[in-house]
Formats: structure tokens, sequence, C-alpha cells
């Protein structure tokens, strides 16, 4: 018995090792998939291209996820015994190879190179080949005993659910631009970062709520504003660089307030220069500031900072380490900013 283990364990393994490597792979890229930022992959680079393509949800499934299914069919079929188990074995690994040179070569086309979906699309041509060679020159060998199933299926278990795991302890995490925020709040205060836009209805919305929030506990709290301006809202980017001057000119909060408050048509370049001015910001300094071409490189700047959190909606609002999205109540901001300062305090 020990030795037809012995030989049963060499096919078992050569079957295992790739399906073990495609399924991590595919639990990491289906993590990302499914939510708003990446967790696994880097901003800008291959799987961000490849999930612009028609290839990243055929049936509006997650190309990640079906990857998954099809790596765990793989691995039960290695897994049991049988010619018919070896012919279903070379017919899945045959089919998910063919589909792993198309997406290898969308990504040569493309020019990007996913690191996890160029691990899970080798894994897959080389689960192919091993299928064959089973086929043809084992077709009869299996595990023969129950220890070594079990070794193989806790084996195509874990590599499942650590990305898993992993992936949610870092999806915990604030993305870096925001960490990099907070490690510059001083020591008991509360880092509140405001991605924003003025002429956005749900961020005027939100900000009546909040500024109160504000004023009330100004004392502990370190607000950073940044200007994301849509493109579709034809006064945001007058008003983004009219709350970038006033920031630079030491009146940030007023002419934010200024701006929040004051109708939307009104918003124009010579609109946001009467508001500067009721503020009292010095007008030939401001109008300075609002030709400067480095005030549009600071927008550009945090509109990057936007991505590179992960930003996807408008308002988005951090406070410390938790991202409050879209229009909120005063009660779930009032929430959010107490809880944080009685972190911040303990």
């Amino acid at each position: 018995m020990h030795e037809k283990a012995k030989i049963g364990a060499a096919p078992l393994v050569a079957s295992l090792a790739p399906v073990v490597a495609g399924l991590a792979a595919s639990a990491a890229l289906a993590i990302d998939y499914l939510q708003p930022r990446p967790v696994f992959c880097s901003e800008g680079g291959g799987c961000e291209a490849l999930r612009q393509t028609v290839f990243a949800a055929p049936l509006s499934v997650p190309t990640p996820v079906l990857g998954l299914v099809g790596f765990l069919a793989l691995g039960v079929a290695s897994l049991l015994p049988g010619h018919r188990a070896r012919v279903a074995q070379v017919w899945l690994a045959t089919a998910a190879s063919l589909v792993a040179v198309l997406l290898l070569c969308v990504q040569w086309a493309l020019g990007h190179f996913c690191p996890f979906c160029f691990l899970a699309d080798s894994s897959a041509i080389a689960s192919a080949f091993v299928a064959w060679w089973r086929l043809r020159r084992a077709p009869h060998v299996h595990p023969s005993t129950r220890a070594l199933v079990f070794a193989g299926a806790g084996s195509l278990a874990l590599p499942t659910l650590l990305p898993v795991a992993i992936g949610g302890w870092l999806a915990s995490r604030p993305p870096a631009a925001i960490r990099a925020e907070i490690a510059r709040t001083p020591s008991g205060q509360v880092t509140v970062v405001d991605f924003v836009d003025f002429e956005c209805p749900y961020c005027r919305m939100t900000n009546a709520a909040l500024a109160p929030i504000l004023e009330e506990h100004k004392l502990r709290l370190r607000v950073v504003r940044r200007q994301v301006p849509l493109r579709m809202h034809p006064h945001a980017l007058d008003a983004a660089r009219a709350a970038c001057c006033g920031e630079r000119l030491g009146g940030g909060d007023a002419m934010a307030s200024a701006l929040f408050s004051a109708p939307v048509d009104t918003l124009t370049r010579e609109g946001c220069e009467k508001l500067a001015q009721s503020v009292g910001l010095p007008l030939d300094a401001y109008r300075g500031c609002v030709s400067d071409p480095k005030t549009d490189e600071s927008i550009e700047a945090d509109r990057a900072v936007f991505k590179a959190a992960g930003g996807y909606a408008l308002p988005t609002i951090w406070v410390d380490g938790q991202a409050l999205v879209g229009a909120q109540s005063r009660e779930e901001l009032e929430k959010a900013i107490v809880t944080a300062l009685a972190r911040a305090g303990s």
C-alpha cells in the first residue's frame, strides 16, 4: 500500500502544482475585480488595462471568477480516480489553455502584461500538458490513500482562501495616499481628506452637513481638501482654481465655504474673483495665482491622488482610515468623526 501511494503521488503533485498557482492568481484577481480599488495589482498597470476590455467580464461574470471555477474543477478532476476523470481533466485543461492563449495574445496586443493574469494563463497551459501526460502515460494511476487525497484537497483550499484573507487585511488599510496624509497629522488629531467638486450637487449637499461638524471639532481636526473638478461640470475647474488660490493665500476655509454657498451658475472666473474679494483675498495676488500654470498642475496632482486612493465617485471623504463615498447625512458624518476622535484620544 505504501509503495502504491508513492506511485500515485507524483502524477497528483504534477497535476495540482499548476492548479494551485492558477487558483492563487485567480483568487487575487477576483478580489481586485470585485472592489473599487485594487489590493494586489498596481494602479495604471496591466490589470487595469485588461479590465477595460470585453474580456474582463464575459456574460457579466468577471474572468477571474471563471478562472477560479475552472481551476477548482481541474483540481477535483485531478483527485478523482479512473479513466473518465483523466479524460475530463484533459478536456477541461485543454479548454482552459486555449482561453489562456487568447488572453495572453490580448495582453501582448495591449502592450501590458498583468503578472497575476500571466501566472493564471501560464498555469492553465501547463495544466493541459500535465493532463495529456497523465492520460497517455499514467491512465490508471491515482492516489491510493485518503491522506494523500485530503492533502490534495487542502492544497486546493489554501491558495483560494489565503489571498482572500490577505486581501481583506490589505483592503481594510487606507491607501498609501491617505496614509501619507494621516502621517502628517499631529498626534491626537484626526485627518479629514475631502475630495471635492464645487459644482457637484452631492458634494454641496454633503458639505452643508459636514461644515458645522468641522467647526465644532476644528481644534482636533486636520482638514485637507483635494480638488477633483469633473469635466462634465462647466464651472468646476474655475471653482477648483479659486479654492487652490484661497489655500495658497491663507484663506482656504473661507474660500471653500464661499464657493459651496454661491449659486452654481455664478462659479465663473469672474464670479469666483468676486468671492475671493468678499473673503478678503488680495486681488492682484489672487489673479496671478489663478493664471499661474502651477495652479492647474496642483489640480492635476489632486486628481492623481484621488485615483491613487481608489476614488471612483464624488464626494469621497476619508476620516482617518474610513472612506465615506457619495452623499452623506449629518448623522453618518458625525458618527465617523466622533468615532475617529475617540480613537485618537485613547
